[in-house]
């Protein structure tokens, strides 16, 4: 044995603990905070230490529904720093920070030559996990990352003076400015963004640096509130109007250009497609569960309305995403502002219910590991 594998091997059992703290899904509505060992890497592979680990409507709904099986331990929206690095990693080091997505694709399948990122074989398995069958993990104090995922872009590094908080908004910004680039929005367009979730906020926020006119509609003026320091300002109170009323109104009677629903309620389809002017657009972000849902076909034969979807993440705009949050900290894109409650680690049942129940006064939800500062590596500012 080399050297420089016995120091690793005595760094590794220095900093990484047997065992770790994780929430553990169980069963339908089971979540448990247990004791778990930490996974092993193996050659190619990562160890992150979790720092922050944002809660998402889809890891709510798998625990609501039995979707999954269990044991699992959720949460992908994850950024931490690397504890360890498995034999033959060359472009990672230990201590450096990182956000990870649990899914890239292979770039060679069908579905890839199509740019339908989210239906290739390889994209489908996580390939993130803190032990049981792979679904994220960020929801422990540790996750292993899978060599492909190391390998094929998956691990972003974090720069410095951009907290965990931040580089976590990563993966769902990702999936945000996806969906939005599927409806190829322009200047003189009007956009409908029902639902001012974190979610709709960023959907709503992203489109209008296109240009276009972006009307919100929630129920909670409280969620407007919060909009409006993101330049919404074109408010529908959902609770009191009639939201396809006032956007009719709001268009010189056609509707909307294009809607997107950040809602995974299915009664509001009607709702949106209502809303949207002939030979628009209507975009589901949010029903991430398969239903039944009831609308009027005559609607997409006779009125041309277009009925579209767009689920999770594309590597071709990764680039853009990386900007967009790194550079936009600083620079008017301080997506910390969503964050409305953080649980540690040991509160993350309270957390997931919080995040499950949600109230006017509720918007992202962090699960956070550690406190170690956000700029652990950064040089103060002159004069600060």
């Amino acid at each position: 044995m080399s050297t420089a594998t016995v120091s690793q091997e005595a760094a590794y059992l220095a900093i990484v603990p047997a065992t770790m703290r994780a929430a553990v899904y169980r069963g339908i509505n089971d979540v448990r905070v247990e004791t778990v060992p930490v996974p092993k890497i193996g050659p190619g592979e990562l160890l992150i230490k979790v720092a922050s680990c944002g809660i998402c409507g889809t890891d709510l709904k798998k625990i609501h529904t039995g979707s999954h099986s269990a044991p699992r331990i959720f949460g992908h929206e994850t950024a931490g720093t690397i504890a360890a690095v498995g034999a033959g990693v060359q472009n990672f080091s230990m201590g450096e920070r990182v956000m990870v997505f649990h899914h890239v694709p292979c770039l060679n399948c069908y579905y890839c030559r199509k740019k339908t990122y989210a239906q290739c074989p390889v994209y489908k398995p996580a390939g993130v996990t803190a032990g049981f069958e792979p679904s994220g993990g960020g929801f422990a104090e540790y996750v292993r990352v899978m060599d492909w995922i190391v390998r094929d872009g998956g691990v972003i590094r974090i720069p410095d003076g951009v907290p965990f908080e931040q580089a976590a908004f990563v993966e769902p910004v990702n999936t945000v400015l996806k969906g939005v680039k599927s409806l190829n929005l322009e200047p003189d367009e009007t956009v409908l963004v029902i639902g001012q979730g974190p979610i709709g906020i960023l959907l709503a926020s992203i489109s209008a640096r296109t240009g276009a006119t972006v009307l919100t509609s929630d129920l909670y003026p409280e969620r407007h509130a919060i909009a409006a320091e993101f330049g919404l300002r074109h408010p529908i109170h959902a609770a009191t109007e009639d939201v396809a009323a006032r956007t009719r109104e709001a268009t010189e009677g056609r509707g909307a250009d294009a809607v997107i629903l950040a809602v995974g309620h299915n009664a509001l389809i009607r709702t949106a497609m209502e809303a949207v002017r002939p030979g628009g657009k209507v975009l589901l972000f949010a029903q991430t569960q398969h239903g039944e849902s009831i609308f009027d076909p005559g609607a997409v034969c006779m009125d041309e309305k277009f009925l579209l979807g767009s689920y999770s993440s594309s590597i071709d705009i990764q680039d853009e995403v990386e900007d967009l949050v790194f550079h936009g900290y600083k620079h008017g894109f301080d997506l910390t502002r969503l964050i409305s409650h953080r649980f540690p680690l040991e509160d993350a049942v309270e957390a997931i219910h919080l995040a499950s129940n949600p109230s006017a006064c509720s918007m992202k939800i962090m699960i956070e590991h550690e406190k170690l500062g956000y700029y652990p590596s950064a040089k103060p500012e002159p004069g600060a």
